[in-house]
């Protein structure tokens, strides 16, 4: 397929600036594949479509303060740095993201925090891209505490507010266990621990993966041929007990929902030769479009996705690329609420 065939209008009004005030209570639209119908109903109502045996798969990743703020050595200039991803725990050597870009060059020192915090640009990556090295004499665990302290929620650039308090609470779902994230899994932002026990009371087993969010999920595509387009690695963790239970669920002819396009690409990541899902762990580049025969999820929870986006490639490969496109027409005439603090959708 072509990226000009993701297009749609998306009004700015309908991206979500806020969260909802109850996570549980934000908009889902329900579609069914088998039958084309869409219904419109509340989160909380999710338990209405799982019962005993069923399994949902969450991302238990957890999204660390990763966006800092800081001044160049002589200049003082304002710079803002983003970390991508840890490359050496020892060196603290990072991958990041800079801006403004132009102004930080090999060699820079760049301080945080009135000096709480320096670092060194020791290699370019890309235009905006950079490698660092934090100059920094305690453990991982202290420098955790250091970044956690100065750094502020990673919200997309798109939200055009302040950062507030409440975000650092919103923008991390309740299974939220291991560091390692710069964007929220944001399909699960919408459980709660109300939701998740009635689950449990109808028998659905939570099942955890863990895959660290980097930004190549919502990198722009620029090619015209999806399959010339590549993904950014971002580190996955199967355990084998979420193996056998959704192994189980799958010999027993039961409901294995995805929640999020995260879960979806970890699950389709690692799959034997008869359809079933292995534990494992390592990086995951997969890059799901039109059309995909999925071997593991037969439901999924996703929100409302930009035009043109890989997240949305996914949601119209397992929803069926005209009935989703439907779908979103739908969602913008009845304005939900798009993208990380937005509503969400129900495949089934």
């Amino acid at each position: 397929m072509k990226l000009s065939e993701f297009k749609f209008g998306l009004p700015l009004e309908l991206l979500a600036m806020h969260p909802a005030p109850n996570r549980d209570e934000s908009r889902m639209m329900v579609i069914d594949r088998k039958t084309g119908t869409i219904e419109h109903k509340q989160f909380k109502e999710i338990i209405n479509y799982f019962g005993e045996g069923d399994v949902m798969v969450v991302n238990d990743t957890k999204v660390f303060p990763a966006r800092l703020y800081g001044n160049k050595e002589k200049t003082n200039a304002k710079i803002e740095v983003f970390l991508l991803r840890e490359l050496n725990a020892e060196m603290h050597l990072w991958d990041v993201l800079v801006d403004p870009a132009r102004k930080i060059r090999v060699g820079n020192k760049l301080y945080f925090g009135d000096g709480q915090l320096v670092a060194e640009v020791v290699d370019n990556t890309t235009s905006r891209g950079r490698t660092i090295r934090f100059l920094f004499d305690g453990s991982a665990d202290d420098f955790a505490r250091v970044v956690d302290t100065l750094g502020e929620t990673p919200l997309p650039k798109y939200i055009k507010r302040k950062i507030e308090p409440e975000d650092r609470d919103r923008y991390q779902t309740i299974f939220a266990e291991h560091k390692g994230a710069v964007a929220a899994p944001t399909a699960g932002l919408h459980f709660t621990k109300q939701v998740m026990k009635r689950l449990e009371i109808n028998g659905v087993e939570i099942a955890p993966v863990t895959l660290h969010v980097g930004l190549g999920s919502f990198r722009q595509v620029d090619v015209e041929d999806l399959t010339k387009h590549k993904m950014d690695s971002e580190n996955y963790i199967i355990p084998a007990k979420t193996a056998d239970i959704v192994n189980k669920a799958l010999d027993n002819k039961k409901k294995v929902c995805a929640v999020g396009t995260t879960c979806l690409r970890t699950l389709e990541t690692s799959t034997t030769a008869n359809n079933r899902l292995k534990p494992n762990q390592g990086w995951t580049d997969k890059f799901i479009f039109p059309p995909y025969d999925f071997k593991i999820a037969d439901a999924m929870i996703t929100n409302f996705h930009a035009p043109e986006s890989t997240l949305l490639m996914m949601a119209c490969a397992f929803g069926g690329y005209d009935l989703i496109m439907k779908a979103y027409k739908t969602a913008v005439k009845e304005k939900y609420n798009f993208l990380s603090y937005g509503d969400c959708m129900l495949i089934l």
